[in-house]
């Protein structure tokens, strides 16, 4: 399940993709248009600085900023820094991945098979859209919302 820090991450970064280029977007601004606890988005927006995802400028007139174009990001890529590895259980991940202690044979463990189907879809998904898409994919329901 998706945590709601890794959430929060993915609106940070959508809505500082809506900025015009240059342009920086204050924590308190992004925490009122997304609706999001201004004190746990700093902490989201330093991990995603750490990671090279955000950048930022202090001072009156400083802010945020994405560091990569919009369309160079990717859902998955969000969600591992926020969450960790896409696999619901250590053994199915690529890049977590653990032995379970409880598995005879992992090569005909049915559950770890299920559970590597399971990561290989999401991270399909995930590594698959950018968050340029994803602002792509809401402009077209805004569009067609207002019959445009």
């Amino acid at each position: 399940m998706l945590s709601q820090k890794a959430k929060y991450a993915l609106k940070a970064m959508i809505a500082l993709a809506t900025q015009e280029e240059g342009d920086l977007l204050q924590a308190a601004d992004i925490a009122e248009r997304q609706n999001v606890p201004r004190k746990f988005l700093e902490l989201i927006l330093l991990d995603l600085r750490k990671h090279g995802l955000v950048r930022s400028q202090r001072g009156k007139f400083g802010g945020y900023a994405l560091a990569k174009p919009a369309d160079a990001i990717t859902f998955g890529q969000i969600i591992r820094i926020m969450d960790g590895p896409l696999a619901p259980i250590p053994c199915a991940s690529l890049t977590g991945y653990r032995r379970c202690a409880d598995c005879r044979d992992e090569k005909s463990c049915a559950v770890r098979r299920t559970m590597r189907e399971v990561r290989d879809a999401a991270a399909a998904i995930l590594d698959g859209t950018t968050i340029a898409d994803a602002l792509g994919a809401g402009a077209h329901e805004a569009r067609a919302a207002i019959g445009a």
